[in-house]
């Protein structure tokens, strides 16, 4: 097992591993006595074993909620709530996110806003989970306006990635993680595109050394950069790579879309808005197509919602004002940001990712 340390204020572990799960009663701390396992239908099974591990030392709750991105609604929210109030739960208690990004997200954020904040720890049982939404403590719910505009800033206080769990994993969603995977290439540590690149069959192989080396340096760019700056306030926007235009797709595709082809899309555009610019090789903007289709991502997108995904990104919690930010490349490893692009040069780059 391997342990990352997520510096800053509040500082935690990010332990990456096989079959280490049943290390989970060690992180909860002597002071907890009730637990909430926050977990997705498809995981009632090993939540429910789970579950009967913790009960001789805990009180274990369970809270089913939706797949995907409808577990992340007030509603669901409020469902959580009413079984942490009835349950009495207090500050000296925890909350386990068990699941995929959108169980974590949920899980995050209630555990940020019962009595103002519990134990949280992160248990992701999917790539994105593991390599992005269970690290840097962004917790959040949509809204009918778009994703994520509810949310917090809330620090786990440790993340378990059994890499284990993945097994058996539909490989769509497999595929779909590696965007954020790819992301990380992009932005910050060129050892991740060389092993895709290498031998993309043995990348993602969950069982594979080639996906556990994949996973420990996502984790640790993402671990990095948050630990730097935990509230977006400075370099943490890089880690938006691909997501201005891949948000919006979600929204505009009332979330039938994985997270991971929507963002896959969106660096795609980000490429070619920075090749258009002049900031960005053609080789460089060249490779993000390759490896993403290499990994069955998509990189195209309907020509004629332009208007649409425009305007989404307005709204979008990325934006500044009236002021469109997007993360581009000045080549690998070295991301900036291009503020207010005319809306010539988007709809131009637009041309090269609609179909």
């Amino acid at each position: 097992m391997r342990a990352i340390t997520v510096p800053g204020a509040a500082p935690y572990d990010v332990h990456i591993g096989r079959g280490i799960l049943p290390e989970l009663p060690s992180h909860l701390g002597a002071a907890v006595k009730k637990v909430l396992i926050v977990h997705q239908p498809s995981l009632a099974s090993i939540a429910g074993t789970l579950r009967e591990q913790l009960s001789p030392a805990y009180e274990v709750l369970l809270a089913e909620i939706p797949d995907g991105e409808a577990a992340k609604r007030v509603e669901v929210a409020a469902f959580c709530w009413q079984i942490l109030g009835t349950a009495d739960f207090t500050r000296s208690d925890a909350i386990i996110g068990f699941g995929g990004g959108a169980a974590t997200d949920l899980a995050g954020f209630v555990a940020a806003t019962w009595l103002r904040g519990v134990t949280l720890i992160q248990v992701p049982t999917t790539v994105l989970g593991m390599v992005d939404a269970s690290i840097g403590g962004k917790t959040g719910i949509n809204t009918s306006e778009g994703k994520n505009l509810v949310g917090s800033f809330y620090p786990p206080s440790s993340v378990l990635a059994d890499l284990d769990i993945l097994a058996g994993l539909d490989p769509l969603d497999i595929r779909a993680g590696f965007a954020e995977v790819v992301k990380c290439g992009f932005i910050s540590d060129p050892e991740i595109l060389d092993i895709i690149e290498r031998d993309v069959d043995a990348a993602t192989d969950t069982g594979s050394e080639e996906f556990r080396r994949l996973v420990e340096l996502s984790v640790a760019v993402k671990a990095n950069v948050v630990g730097e700056d935990f509230r977006e306030a400075g370099i943490r926007e890089i880690l938006n790579y691909g997501h201005t235009v891949g948000h919006a797709i979600e929204y505009a595709e009332r979330f039938r879309w994985r997270h991971g082809d929507a963002v896959a899309v969106g660096m795609v555009f980000a490429a070619e808005l920075a090749r258009l610019a002049g900031r960005l090789s053609d080789d460089v903007a060249d490779r993000h197509r390759t490896i993403l289709e290499s990994l069955g991502l998509p990189v195209t997108y309907p020509l004629g919602r332009w208007n649409t995904l425009a305007s989404v990104m307005k709204r979008d919690k990325k934006a500044r004002g009236d002021l469109l930010r997007f993360v581009i490349l000045d080549d690998v490893a070295r991301p900036t940001i291009l503020a207010g692009p005319d809306e010539s040069l988007l709809f131009a780059a637009w041309q090269e990712v609609g179909s």
